[in-house]
């Protein structure tokens, strides 16, 4: 089994900046992608940042040059660093993490969440 742990949300003003964190722990063999996701109330759940047990990384058009997301593979932690935080980017932020299953596809997994909410 694969658990994923977040942790780092707050409460934080407008231009603020937070760290988020997410631990993997049991069955942390070969995990490919990881990667943050975010839903607001009344939306639907949407990619954040990703990447790629390479380093290779992804972002949303709307945290592009504000969120940094890296990851530690040894630690098998991934870190979304997000500056100039704004009220539009409250949401409950998830941890992903992707890898292959025996029988071909890929499994999902989900943290529990970790809310972030920014004042103006």
């Amino acid at each position: 089994q694969l658990q994923l742990v977040e942790s780092g949300g707050g409460l934080v003003q407008a231009g603020g900046s937070l760290r988020l964190s997410c631990a993997a722990s049991g069955s942390t063999f070969s995990i490919n992608t990881m990667g943050w996701y975010r839903q607001a109330p009344g939306k639907q759940r949407e990619l954040v940042a990703g990447i790629s047990s390479g380093g290779s990384t992804n972002y949303a058009d709307s945290v592009k040059g504000r969120f940094t997301i890296s990851r530690d593979n040894a630690k098998n932690t991934v870190y979304l660093q997000m500056n100039s935080l704004k009220p539009e980017d409250t949401a409950v932020y998830y941890c992903n993490a992707e890898r292959g299953a025996v029988g071909g596809g890929i499994y999902h997994y989900w943290g529990q969440g970790t809310q972030v909410t920014v004042s103006s």
